[in-house]
């Protein structure tokens, strides 16, 4: 099966929706939905689905911060059933390229949970710091970094 990356269209939204709750509660808690809607809805910057199979099978996003010389990878993820497969990091790799056609960029950051931060290390991302809880109980922050420039 070939997979394909493409900008979000807003017709997209339910199935992003139904994307997150699969992944509820593996890794997300259940009150993250408010906060993906309104990320959606109102942060919404550059953001990605990956489609394969007839239906969109991830996606995640990109936030420019600090006068665009910060680039944060946000809401990122896969269908459970497409998980361990390289989907992920087809689309960590699609969107650092992107990041890197601004030359302002000088950092790219991730702020995911416990259960996920070893796929970020994996792609180059260093840990900074740890919040216990912060996402949701039992949902710790891992801020991680990627040096650009």
């Amino acid at each position: 099966m070939q997979e394909s990356i493409r900008p979000y269209q807003s017709t997209d939204r339910e199935q992003l929706l139904e994307l997150l709750r699969l992944n509820t509660p593996t890794y997300f808690a259940p009150e993250e939905e408010a906060d993906f809607i309104e990320y959606l809805e109102q942060h919404l910057e550059e953001y990605f689905v990956v489609e394969g199979a007839g239906k969109i099978v991830g996606c995640g996003g990109i936030n420019y911060l600090k006068n665009n010389t910060e680039a944060r990878i946000s809401w990122d993820m896969i269908h459970p059933d497409f998980q361990g497969k390289g989907l992920g990091s087809r689309l960590t790799r699609h969107r650092i390229d992107c990041i890197l056609e601004h030359p302002k960029v000088r950092v790219i950051v991730v702020r995911t949970t416990q259960l996920v931060y070893p796929f970020y290390q994996k792609s180059g991302f260093v840990l900074i710091k740890t919040e216990p809880d912060y996402w949701a109980p039992g949902f710790d922050l891992y801020h991680m970094e990627w040096k650009v420039r």
